[in-house]
């Protein structure tokens, strides 16, 4: 079971993941399409010399591998759009979170209810129970099914602020925010890392994020 587990993907924590995984069990249909189209004529060429001969010239052939790939990018082409526009769009956010990456941690800004500030550090927890090198001291703290907007920016240099499990990867770039949606379908904590070669400590700045319910989520946001 671990094994399965770290060859395909994590489970799914948001719609966007959900279609992405989707899209990918697609893609994958339609490559093994291709390449069994490909070995049946390889194979139906190579034992069949009088096609064989034919096929060095023809109008007909050319047009159908020239039609024919066209199909499968269209295919292909159609739902990775609905998913790019699905990253993109913003659908009225109830709380937005400022994430700033920094040489080697990441800090929070929740600016909507008070101005709560603070950083998230690697906590160095070898001879404690936890997950080595991605447990943090500050989890980002996010309700579920609540639609959030994540602020990305870096004080720095490139970070890339990624969690597979959310569909999330959004460079922080410094001078710019970038910005993208999310939606957490269920309460967990959920780890992600750095995704962009920012030094070398570059493997030391984990991402933990916290879901829980909204009401926690204020008494949270009250007690701090």
């Amino acid at each position: 079971m671990s094994m399965w587990g770290q060859i395909l993907f994590q489970d799914a924590n948001s719609p966007i993941m959900e279609n992405m995984i989707m899209f990918h069990d697609h893609a994958m249909l339609v490559i093994m399409m291709i390449i069994t189209l490909i070995i049946y004529v390889l194979f139906y060429m190579f034992i069949n010399k009088y096609v064989n001969r034919l096929m060095l010239e023809g109008q007909m052939i050319e047009m159908i591998w020239t039609v024919v790939p066209i199909m499968f990018l269209i295919f292909l082409a159609i739902p990775s759009l609905k998913i790019l526009y699905l990253t993109d769009e913003i659908n009225n956010p109830i709380i937005s979170v400022k994430v700033i990456g920094h040489q080697w941690y990441w800090s929070y800004e929740y600016s909507d209810f008070k101005n709560i500030m603070f950083d998230s550090f690697m906590i160095n927890n070898i001879n404690k129970s936890g997950f080595r090198l991605l447990d943090v001291d500050n989890n980002m703290i996010l309700p579920i099914s609540n639609q959030i907007r994540l602020l990305i920016n870096s004080s720095d240099v490139i970070h890339s602020f990624a969690m597979p499990s959310m569909g999330v990867k959004v460079d922080a770039i410094p001078g710019r925010i970038n910005q993208i949606p999310l939606y957490i379908k269920r309460p967990g904590l959920y780890f992600g890392q750095c995704s962009e070669i920012c030094g070398v400590n570059h493997s030391f700045m984990p991402i933990v994020m916290e879901a829980t319910s909204l009401k926690y989520f204020i008494n949270w946001i009250n007690s701090v």
